[in-house]
């Protein structure tokens, strides 16, 4: 139904170390293992996806297959977040803490 679409996006994903970032949580928690690279595949248009640094191992690169007007989204520190929200182009960039975009 569609309520369990939208609590499905409410979940959590927490990710150690290099990989694919979640399209079926609304938000992701990073704990890096070193200088970590991050995928983030197309999302459905009107998505929101929130993802932050929960520990600082070394620098987190996120690329996206599409992120509207840049290529990657870089953390460096605990606490770096992005929002993003899936449109009809890819990606788009809503709110940066302390992250780059790359």
């Amino acid at each position: 139904s569609e309520m369990c679409i939208r609590d499905r996006y409410k979940s959590v994903q927490n990710i150690t170390g290099p990989g694919a970032i979640s399209t079926t949580t609304g938000v992701t928690f990073i704990t890096t293992t070193g200088t970590d690279a991050y995928t983030l595949a197309d999302g459905v248009e009107g998505q929101l996806k929130i993802i932050i640094m929960k520990v600082d191992g070394g620098n987190a690169t996120i690329t996206p297959d599409n992120l509207v007007g840049f290529t990657a989204v870089r953390f460096t520190d605990v606490n770096n977040s992005a929002v993003l929200m899936s449109g009809s182009t890819g990606w788009n960039i809503i709110a940066l803490q302390q992250a780059t975009r790359i």
